[in-house]
């Protein structure tokens, strides 16, 4: 006996439009049989999680905060799977786009000007483009694996910005702790209503993106030649379009995304740099991606929804006392529901039996 996937002759684009409504549930589901056997109420904890931080207004901020890097690095990864390019690293983007754009209110404390804050953000996105640079390189010209090379691009970064934090670029006057000076009013991102919280530009940086993007998709020349060698390599080629300009475009775009959500994080939450500025964020915007169905629009409202879990699990934290890894397991169970539903939708499970003739299988 043998289990084997048999594609559908023609999926169904009801199922596809509601897969990501049923992947939630299962994963509401889920989670309330994981609280039970953690030995805490479902219902208590599922509100902890997902009702909470929607009753005050001071919690849709901190929502905006989190979902702004969520949405602006699923959108650049959106192109890149719609194109058939396998950026894994969007967190290592995210880190050194945080650190380029960081390099002017750190190393240059004594300039004072209104021109900081954009360059900043120019080269956070140039810095996240170039570090996206390097698997894309590897993958036109030596056809390396996309996805080992982004994803081992990650751990660089990230050791990167920790040896500088802990050495060139450790503040004097810190105190020993392992973090940069503070940013200067002028390099630190202003927030949008500041009478009642604290969400800054980079929430409307990530609409912007979003709105811009699915308008390339939709309605340009760039947009069909994504989605044409998404699909069919051969058929691209056969229209005149470049593969290996696709995949550097694809890389270099999802990478100058995923930079410019690094610096903004920095420049509007933090205000320094320090050895740990993500919670993961260019992980769980793989999430938001195929959630929102690689759909820009879809993202802004899957991103929210991650945002979402972000904010509940800190609320679950105080007020339930689990611990902060539930969030990542909620959030892998997003995925995981996701990916299942998607794959029940274009294929059908056929359990094949062999039978046993003349003592041969």
């Amino acid at each position: 006996m043998r289990i084997e996937l048999e594609k559908r002759p023609q999926a169904s684009k009801l199922y596809g439009l509601v897969s990501p409504l049923l992947a939630l549930i299962l994963t509401l589901v889920a989670g309330a049989i994981m609280f039970e056997i953690l030995g805490k109420d479902p219902i208590e904890a599922l509100d902890a999680f997902f009702l909470e931080p929607l009753l005050e207004v001071w919690s849709l901020h901190e929502l905006a905060i989190k979902a702004a890097p969520l949405i602006m690095i699923a959108v650049g990864l959106a192109v890149c799977y719609r194109s058939n390019n396998w950026n894994i690293g969007a967190e290592g983007q995210f880190t050194m786009g945080a650190i380029t754009g960081s390099i002017l209110p750190i190393l240059f404390t004594e300039w004072h000007s209104p021109f900081v804050l954009p360059l900043m953000l120019i080269m956070g996105a140039l810095g996240g483009a170039l570090f996206a640079g390097i698997p894309a390189l590897l993958k036109a010209h030596f056809n390396t694996n996309e996805i080992l090379t982004s994803l081992m691009l990650v751990y660089i970064a990230q050791l990167f910005l920790d040896w500088l934090i802990r050495g060139a670029w450790r503040n004097p006057a810190g105190f020993n702790f392992p973090e940069s000076v503070s940013f200067p009013p002028e390099a630190v991102l202003p927030a949008i209503w500041e009478e009642s919280g604290r969400a800054h530009w980079a929430f409307i940086f990530a609409i912007i993106a979003a709105i811009l993007v699915w308008f390339m998709l939709k309605y340009t020349l760039k947009g069909f030649e994504i989605v044409v060698l998404g699909q069919s390599e051969r058929a691209g080629r056969f229209a005149g379009f470049s593969s290996k300009k696709m995949i550097w475009f694809s890389f270099l775009f999802s990478g100058a995304l995923a930079g410019l959500a690094g610096i903004s994080e920095v420049s509007g939450s933090i205000g320094h740099l320090q050895p740990a500025i993500s919670p993961g964020y260019g992980f769980t915007a793989i999430i938001v991606a195929f959630l929102g169905r690689l759909n820009p629009l879809g993202i802004i409202a899957s991103g929210l929804v991650l945002a979402l879990t972000y904010l509940g699990g800190e609320a679950a934290q105080l007020s339930i006392g689990v611990s902060d890894k539930v969030t990542r397991v909620f959030q892998g169970l997003l995925l995981f529901f996701v990916l299942s539903c998607d794959t029940l939708i274009a294929y059908k499970i056929r359990i094949v039996w062999s039978r046993v003739r003349g003592g041969v299988a």
